[in-house]
């Protein structure tokens, strides 16, 4: 039961990244692991960050989309 609640509270937050434009993550973190072992791994916090600032300060701080 408890294993059942969990995977679907995951599949829901990424759904909801997804949904408002966040990379995944988890596959940040599996791609860096499998492609480039030996180079740190940013914080959750540190991705997050990054994905903000790379959609919406990509053009001198203007915002590059309509929503």
């Amino acid at each position: 039961m408890f294993e059942t609640v969990h995977s679907v509270l995951k599949y829901r937050n990424q759904f909801l990244d997804l949904l408002v434009g966040v990379p995944s993550y988890d596959k940040y973190v599996e791609h860096r692991l499998e492609h480039h072992p030996a180079e740190p791994i940013q914080s959750r916090e540190e991705f997050f960050r990054e994905a903000q600032e790379a959609r919406y300060n990509g053009k001198g701080g203007k915002v590059s989309r309509c929503c």
